[in-house]
């Protein structure tokens, strides 16, 4: 059962360390690239700050974004602007989002996010924790996937493993750490490709932020998976 207030004081936890991090930077370095390709370290902090605030739409049962051209005009307008801005931006949106969760509400509910994707309420708070862990390490500032806490790391590669679970274009696929295992892809025919690494590794992997050379594969090639 998701415990969506133990979510929330995680995603204050990771964005307490992201701003922390972040206000280790000065306005050249938030101008340079992060490891997103077309994206200045900028452009992350205000994604950062604008999801943050679309998901509070979601939990007021609201669109999440206007449109996709407003979401993506909204983070090139902002992701210029000096690094104090950007780090006023996050702290005050992240205030919305913490405030947006503690309205007494029914979580069991149905929202609906982007792309006509819906899911409980009570998951939104992880969505954002996992915005918040991933964008930090896409910052390339010294927060790594190593880095990341431990059930984070599991509970995303869970939620990975099912979002890709019956995909059609994903051989099936059984994933496994050495302790924990997880499946994905299409239903097993025949012998599931094994795919094997620490878990950091195979969230990597999963999350399209490695390319999964770490990892080793029995029964078949690594899978291609499809963006995220």
């Amino acid at each position: 059962m998701i415990d969506h207030g133990h979510d929330l004081a995680s995603v204050r936890d990771a964005t307490d360390r992201l701003l922390t991090a972040a206000a280790g930077m000065d306005n050249a370095s938030a101008a340079e690239p992060s490891r997103l390709p077309g994206w200045s370290r900028g452009h992350v902090l205000a994604h950062l700050a604008r999801n943050a605030d679309a998901l509070v739409n979601v939990l007021e049962g609201l669109p999440m974004y206007p449109s996709a051209d407003a979401r993506d005009g909204d983070i090139e307008r902002d992701a210029p602007r000096t690094l104090d801005a950007h780090l006023a931006d996050l702290r005050e949106s992240a205030a919305r989002f913490q405030a947006a969760g503690t309205v007494p509400a029914d979580w069991s509910r149905t929202v609906e996010l982007r792309n006509g994707v819906t899911d409980s309420a009570s998951r939104v708070p992880f969505r954002r924790w996992a915005e918040v862990e991933l964008h930090h390490v896409d910052l390339g500032i010294g927060y790594e996937l190593e880095d990341l806490p431990g059930e984070f790391v599991e509970r995303e590669i869970d939620f990975l493993a099912e979002r890709f679970s019956g995909h059609p274009d994903v051989a099936a696929t059984r994933l496994t750490d050495g302790t924990r295992a997880w499946r994905t892809g299409r239903e097993a025919e025949g012998p599931e490709v094994t795919v094997t690494g620490p878990a950091p590794d195979l969230l990597g992997w999963l999350a399209g932020r490695r390319d999964g050379s770490e990892l080793t594969t029995e029964g078949g090639e690594l899978p291609k998976l499809p963006p995220l």
